[in-house]
């Protein structure tokens, strides 16, 4: 059983995340999207910095058309079907939430510590989804490093850390490979 909410060590033990193209409505209402949000944003965050926002994509169609557009432009000769593929996240699961790492000027909080912060919120953002019943999913892909959607969707040094997919699934979950403990656990000294 995936995402057993039994217990937190149960929940931790055997989180898993679901492929967007498989999330199904329903999706969050808008209060547990609120709570969703809010359970993110209580994460390790040296010095309060809150170096992330979030930006709920309400109009599908339009996400598409940027998509379109910024895929057409970084590849010319792209083929209908290319095209197609590039676009379908905008229209997979009830709930797209894009999380950006908003950089905040600090003599003492250096980036990586921002960066990590806006990791820690990103993973707070798939365990809340799950909490709260749903299955979530986080995805970058071209789109998220496109300067064309970056331009679109961020605000001046913002960058797109990922998209969130949230919905019910529509397939069972299924496992993925997870590395031996042996191969990446060391002592030291």
């Amino acid at each position: 059983m995936f995402n057993d909410l039994s217990s937190v060590a149960a929940y931790l033990k055997t989180r898993r995340s679901g492929k967007p193209r498989d999330m199904i409505a329903p999706g969050p209402d808008r209060a547990q999207l609120d709570l969703i949000l809010q359970t993110a944003m209580r994460t390790p965050d040296h010095g309060k910095l809150f170096p992330w926002r979030f930006v709920e994509v309400t109009d599908r169609s339009a996400f598409a058309d940027l998509l379109n557009k910024a895929f057409c432009a970084a590849n010319p000769d792209a083929r209908p079907v290319q095209i197609e593929a590039a676009i379908a996240p905008a229209h997979m699961a009830p709930t797209l939430i894009i999380l950006l790492f908003a950089p905040q000027e600090s003599s003492k909080i250096p980036l990586c510590e921002q960066e990590m912060s806006v990791g820690a919120v990103g993973m707070n953002l798939l365990h809340a989804a799950h909490a709260h019943g749903f299955v979530g999913s986080w995805i970058t892909g071209w789109a998220s490093y496109d300067p064309l959607v970056r331009a679109a969707i961020c605000q001046s040094e913002e960058r797109i850390a990922g998209m969130f997919f949230i919905g019910t699934p529509a397939l069972g979950l299924e496992e993925r490979p997870r590395p031996v403990p042996n191969d990446i656990i060391r002592q030291w000294p």
